[in-house]
């Protein structure tokens, strides 16, 4: 009978930039290790860049820059894709815990914005809308057969 080789696994918790905590087995295939051995790590982790703005554009300096896909990259970076719509350009890189937990406070900044925006955007277009309403109720324009069932 063929001998096999032990698999080991370690676990680990990541905290992900939307907040969400997952956590991550590894396995590896080990042959007998010594007690004592150290263990090489199972890939070689890339740097991560310097900290940036990650929200503004390198080419354009939009500040509209935004996550298409992101991904763990070693034990404390993320490698994530981004994408400037305002010229289109898609660049990826490794970055820092601490720069990608910036630009997820910068992306909630921005939804939080954009919520505001929607809402008095939606409360001026129900103002007109009512003014409107009064103003056709007002000159006798609508009339309770208007509002009868068919």
């Amino acid at each position: 009978m063929e001998g096999h080789d032990e698999q080991t696994h370690y676990v680990k918790r990541v905290q992900l930039p939307s907040g969400k905590t997952i956590e991550v087995v590894y396995f590896r295939e080990s042959t007998q290790l010594d007690e004592g051995q150290n263990v090489a790590p199972l890939t070689h982790e890339p740097p991560a860049e310097p900290h940036q703005e990650l929200h503004v554009c390198l080419d354009c300096s939009s500040d509209l820059v935004y996550p298409v896909q992101w991904e763990e990259s070693g034990s404390e970076n993320w490698s994530v894709l981004l994408h400037c719509p305002n010229c289109d350009v898609y660049r990826e890189g490794v970055f820092s815990q601490d720069t990608v937990e910036g630009f997820d406070e910068e992306l909630d900044r921005g939804a939080d914005a954009l919520a505001r925006d929607y809402k008095r955007l939606m409360r001026a277009n129900m103002s007109e809308e009512i003014d409107r309403f009064v103003g056709a109720l007002t000159a006798g324009a609508i009339l309770p057969e208007d509002f009868a069932s068919a």
